[in-house]
């Protein structure tokens, strides 16, 4: 079965990306696969509070994929899964698509404010000649009915 990879992140444009990612998903026959990676800066202090951070980190990550899990599920009829990696964001998904060979395609969500697309997308579509999947970069404002009519 083929996998969208959405990574998950705080940002308004995650939310288009994960809902074109599960209409895709749907309409095709495929999966999803949500990457959260937690950068390696947030826990840069003394062992026992870095251990502290990172559980904190895990659990928001879990409690965040749950409500988009439990919308892909209702109405898209998706079970997605949650992949949690620490990391460089640009490493951590490579290594993931070489580690799962069911990802066809990378979902990611382009912001529409004055700084640009975002760093993943920026980062990620200059290397996009050689990068080992299509990447799709959906419009962060995009609509639901917009989505709905090219998915």
């Amino acid at each position: 079965m083929r996998k969208f990879l959405v990574v998950l992140d705080d940002s308004r444009e995650c939310l288009s990306a994960l809902r074109f990612a599960a209409m895709r998903a749907n309409k095709s026959g495929g999966g999803v696969e949500v990457l959260a990676i937690i950068p390696p800066e947030e826990f840069n202090h003394w062992i026992g509070i870095g251990d502290i951070m990172r559980a904190e980190a895990r659990e928001r990550i879990e409690v965040h994929f749950e409500v988009f899990a439990k919308w892909m599920k209702d109405k898209q009829n998706i079970d997605a899964e949650l992949v949690i990696r620490e990391g460089e964001a640009v490493a951590e998904i490579l290594a993931q698509i070489e580690e799962d060979p069911d990802i066809g395609i990378l979902v990611l969500g382009a912001g529409s404010d004055s700084k640009g697309p975002g760093p993943l997308v920026t980062q990620l579509t200059r290397s996009s000649a050689s990068f080992p999947v299509p990447i799709t970069i959906v419009p962060g404002e995009i609509s639901k009915e917009r989505l709905e009519a090219i998915t």
